[in-house]
């Protein structure tokens, strides 16, 4: 019986026809004449309430609804989630259904409405994008099902507490895994590469194919044939490629909900996948006061399970980054010249002077290729009008931190090391490119 009360609610409508009636009751009061016409309302609105009773509480299993989501939430992504309901139900029965996520998701338009047939399947799809890594609860899901004449409701739960994890960009890595290998790729974001010099292994003779380098033909098969050859290369194998992400203050920075360090995490699993794909080798690298995490490079398939959980645990602080301990770090532990891919931000050129002689450094025994990040914010406001003497001085000091960026890649250019200024949505296209460029010049 308890339970009853807790599944059983009022409709709007209910109100309403209660309302109509204690008005008419009120009515005969001042004309007696009429006091049937109430009383025969409320004993037809009683009659009717207790059918919507009994049709909507007779039956032990009305409605049965299950939610499709993924084990792993991915960060920064659109998820889809599908709710699927059936009806037991042997009328058209309106349903509300409110699907109860996690708090951090901060919604409240997670509540659909239907119509469901008799024995109909149905399936209601939305997406959720969680914008911080963690352990996400999803509650219960409430489906609140219509009475057949409409005044009471019975309301049905299923699946309470389902704890589900946010990691890093899982689409996104299945994403640009397929689009690092399909040869014409150049409308999805990757780069096609031409190749300088030869560091790598002949592996065959094939047949040319528009777009090849002609430099790479091969004469004499083509003699043979009778058609254009060329000689394929093998790109080397089992280079060490390093992930450098700096948890520092700086990398707090807010973009479309997501901090610099998470856009720095999605872009490293991303980047560590292609590399594995490629039969490299990747490691990972962790500092903000000190070193807090460190993975050899390893190309084995578990290398990426190990890779994704120590991402997941990673957070920023609010202390500065210490480029000395680090590199004493990589001169003790990293022994074989490899590519070093350091996301961080510096806001100033003075900011990067502090730092330059590490990365200087770093960049004597290894490759050292620097990302950091445009504040785009800042240089939509540069390019702006001005209106009035207020907009001029935010116009001046939006470019001015434009310059300041840009005269921090050409500092770091001018002292040989790599670098990309990036804007944070494109981050892990442009590491990707880097990435595919510098292999195929053969200077890694």
């Amino acid at each position: 019986m308890i339970q009853f009360f807790k599944d059983l609610y009022l409709s709007r409508n209910f109100f309403i026809a209660l309302v109509v009636i204690i008005l008419l009751f009120l009515l005969a009061y001042i004309i007696p004449a009429i006091l049937f016409i109430p009383k025969l309302l409320l004993l037809a609105f009683t009659l009717i309430f207790f059918i919507d009773l009994v049709i909507l509480f007779n039956v032990n299993k009305g409605i049965e609804a299950s939610r499709v989501i993924a084990d792993k939430l991915s960060m920064g992504d659109e998820n889809p989630i599908a709710l699927r309901l059936k009806s037991y139900y042997n009328f058209p029965c309106k349903v509300e259904v409110i699907d109860e996520v996690p708090i951090q998701f901060q919604v409240r338009d997670t509540q659909f409405e239907t119509t469901l047939q008799p024995l109909e399947q149905h399936r209601i799809n939305y997406s959720l994008r969680p914008v911080k890594r963690g352990e996400y609860v999803f509650k219960f899901i409430n489906v609140y099902v219509n009475g057949r004449f409409n005044l009471a409701k019975r309301r049905f739960r299923f699946e309470a507490d389902r704890k589900l994890p946010v990691y890093p960009s899982i689409i996104q890595m299945k994403k640009f895994e397929l689009m690092a290998f399909i040869t014409n790729n150049q409308e999805l974001g990757i780069k096609k590469m031409r190749r300088i010099g030869q560091s790598s292994e002949f592996e065959q003779i094939k047949e040319y194919i528009p777009g090849n380098d002609i430099r790479l033909i091969n004469w004499k098969a083509t003699a043979r044939k009778n058609q254009l050859m060329i000689n394929q290369y093998e790109d080397e194998k089992s280079q060490h490629i390093y992930n450098f992400i700096d948890k520092g203050r700086l990398m707090r920075s807010p973009f479309n909900d997501m901090t610099l360090l998470d856009y720095a995490i999605n872009a490293s699993l991303v980047l560590s996948n292609i590399v594995i794909k490629k039969q490299d080798k990747v490691g990972l690298l962790s500092f903000n006061h000190k070193v807090d995490e460190f993975l050899k490079p390893d190309n084995r398939s578990k290398q990426l399970k190990s890779i994704l959980e120590i991402l997941y645990n990673q957070k920023t602080n609010f202390l500065e980054s210490n480029f000395s301990k680090t590199y004493t770090f990589v001169r003790r532990n990293i022994k074989r010249r490899s590519l070093l891919i350091l996301y961080t931000n510096f806001n100033s050129i003075n900011g990067l002077n502090r730092q330059m002689s590490y990365l200087r450094m770093i960049n004597k025994f290894h490759l050292l290729l620097v990302v950091f990040f445009k504040n785009t914010s800042l240089e939509n406001m540069s390019y702006e009008k001005a209106k009035d003497l207020e907009d001029v001085y935010v116009n001046t000091i939006a470019e001015k931190f434009s310059y300041e960026k840009r005269q921090i890649v050409k500092e770091l250019n001018k002292n040989g090391i790599q670098t990309i200024l990036t804007a944070p949505e494109d981050l892990t296209i442009n590491t990707i490119n880097k990435y595919l460029e510098l292999k195929s010049r053969g200077m890694i």
